[in-house]
């Protein structure tokens, strides 16, 4: 296992992560306190949860924390042996103050996820979502204060773009704060948005960390055209969170899976690879229902995607020649 270091922390990190999304279902509370073992077994040390996370039951404003909770039990006495990260800032209910990043909001949730994990401290704090109800003095304000009072020791951001964590950096230095040292962002050949913003990264040593490398599983080579879903997928259990699946989706699919048995490898170790050789990439986010999907993921760091390959991607994925989402900015 080659660790890598987690941008400007010091700590070194497994480059898959496991992501625990689906906890609680359709992964039962036993099968994923096997699956957390099983990952740390195999070498795994970090493990990505959120306030919010309930698996396939969340809806926009429930009310979250069985992901954190199931995550605590199966960490157990294994704490030290693991990278913990977990976020803070989506919907936890319909009231005004059960989202955002108020310090009255962080503070009050930062203790509900350390009660849930069943630890004193959080290696890994993200703010999940940016709020343009707060300043960013404020919620950096309040990340110094935990990291003062020992409950983190780092904060992270996630779907924040460059020009985000930038002032963030520069807050920092203003005001004497904690530095943001890692970046989650949705990132996969299908969703190449944040392409832009990874040589700022690389740059300023703020580790991505992406998720939905795979994009729930149509990067993994189980869809077929003119197929139904296979049992147990994604697209079978949970289809209102799959993109379209038509004519011009599978000519790409098909695509990256020859360039994938060109160089003899599964197409979703390919996929991993390539995902890892991007600039400022640290560690994947990988959200997994049995332990195979995981030893799978773990051998694609192993996996080296040709030079060649990687204009011929480029023709099929073309990456974004601006980054543009309002939503975000």
């Amino acid at each position: 296992m080659q660790y890598r270091t987690l941008g400007a922390s010091g700590l070194q990190v497994s480059p898959i992560c496991l992501g625990t999304m689906t906890f609680g279902t359709p992964v039962s509370e036993p099968d994923a306190i096997k699956l957390v073992h099983g990952a740390i077994d195999l070498g795994v040390n970090f493990i990505d949860t959120a306030n919010s996370y309930e698996g396939y039951a969340r809806i926009p404003g429930s009310p979250g924390g069985l992901g954190e909770q199931i995550t605590g039990k199966a960490i157990g006495d294994k704490r030290e042996k693991v990278i913990l990260a977990t976020k803070v800032g989506s919907p936890l209910g319909l009231g005004p103050m059960d989202k955002g990043l108020s310090a009255t909001h962080v503070h009050r949730e930062l203790d509900n996820s350390l009660r849930r994990l069943q630890t004193d401290y959080i290696d890994l704090y993200i703010i999940h979502w940016p709020d343009k109800l707060v300043p960013l003095e404020t919620t950096l304000s309040a990340m110094e204060v935990a990291v003062r009072q020992g409950k983190i020791r780092h904060f992270g951001v996630s779907n924040h773009t460059a020009w985000q964590i930038c002032r963030l950096l520069w807050l920092a230095e203003q005001q004497g704060g904690p530095k943001v040292i890692a970046s989650q962002v949705p990132f996969s050949l299908l969703r190449r948005d944040f392409t832009n913003d990874l040589d700022f990264c690389r740059q300023f040593n703020v580790a991505v960390t992406p998720y939905q490398s795979l994009q729930g599983g149509l990067l993994a080579g189980k869809y077929r055209r003119d197929q139904k879903p296979p049992t147990g997928s994604r697209g079978a259990d949970k289809p209102q969170w799959m993109w379209p699946m038509d004519d011009k989706l599978y000519d790409k699919l098909e695509a990256i899976e020859t360039l994938a048995n060109h160089t003899g490898v599964p197409v979703s170790q390919y996929v991993l690879a390539w995902t890892l050789a991007q600039p400022a990439m640290t560690s994947l986010v990988v959200g997994a229902t049995r332990l195979e999907q995981i030893k799978n993921a773990m051998s694609a760091i192993d996996v080296t995607v040709p030079d060649e390959h990687f204009a011929k991607i480029d023709s099929v994925f073309p990456p974004p020649w601006q980054q543009g989402d309002p939503i975000r900015d």
